[in-house]
């Protein structure tokens, strides 16, 4: 069912694989044409990989098989000048922008590294640095367009309620999934007279590269034995041990469509209870 959204185009992070793929092939089910980057390459502190330019051309290749188009770029997040140049190609060739979904995220999972600063840096410099980068590149041409917009911001069930931890990555993370409340809350205030809409997304885990991976799975085992990690103890409320990235992308084009348009300043938890329990 169509939403309104014929026409529109959104600029979106992580666009690779995951949970930025889902929200880019929904999207285009609904109209919609997409600028997507993706850094494309490992970062050193992680203990998984990275999605790759195969993964982003994949998106493009699935947005396109839905009838829109897409331009796809490598860009890292953490770099203004990378978010800004792709963006601006992409702007330059689609010639809109009215959704903003700032998706790309990082953690190290298991313990900390040698080199604890580029842990936490790394994720300070993604999950919150690179949304602002994210948001101040588009935002001049959503506004100068004067047609309102949409930014949703991918925070986290941690943005609501950390788990206890001492590791440097993730105490960053969770600092900048509840950083990214305090950044939408800013937004959302100042472009509101602009029918401009800022919300952040609160997921609990969703099946990507992120968390299905040797790492992650290691963590799961060593949970199951009865030992003490960042995961042990997680539940979510209801009995779903982990969400598809299909299904938050359903919640964010209702988000992004005009069904929504009086949501704004507000902290969604697509978590499957997690934060009740």
């Amino acid at each position: 069912m169509s939403r309104g959204l014929e026409g529109r185009v959104a600029f979106i992070t992580g666009a690779a694989r995951g949970q930025g793929r889902a929200h880019a092939v929904r999207l285009a089910r609904e109209g919609v044409d997409v600028i997507g980057i993706d850094i494309c390459e490992d970062i050193a502190s992680l203990t998984y990989p990275n999605a790759t330019r195969e993964d982003l051309d994949e998106t493009v290749r699935l947005v396109e098989k839905e009838g829109r188009r897409m331009v796809g770029r490598k860009a890292d997040v953490r770099k203004f000048d990378e978010v800004q140049s792709a963006f601006q190609e992409g702007y330059e060739q689609l010639g809109r922008v009215d959704i903003i979904i700032a998706n790309a995220g990082i953690i190290r999972l298991g313990e900390e590294s040698d080199d604890f600063l580029a842990d936490w840096n790394d994720v300070i410099d993604t999950n919150l640095t690179g949304v602002f980068h994210t948001v101040r590149a588009a935002l001049p041409a959503m506004r100068e367009a004067e047609r309102g917009g949409s930014i949703v911001i991918t925070s986290s069930t941690a943005g609501i309620k950390a788990t206890g931890s001492l590791f440097a990555s993730g105490t960053a993370y969770a600092a900048a999934k509840r950083g990214l409340v305090a950044l939408m809350q800013s937004w959302a205030n100042y472009l509101a007279p602009e029918w401009i809409r800022v919300n952040t997304i609160h997921p609990t885990g969703v099946a990507s590269g992120m968390t299905i991976n040797e790492a992650m799975q290691a963590m799961m085992e060593q949970a199951a034995a009865g030992g003490s990690n960042s995961i042990s103890g997680m539940e979510n409320a209801l009995p779903l041990p982990m969400l598809e990235p299909d299904d938050i992308a359903g919640a964010v084009a209702f988000l992004v469509s005009d069904e929504a348009k009086f949501i704004t300043g507000t902290q969604w938890a697509l978590d499957a209870g997690f934060c009740v329990r």
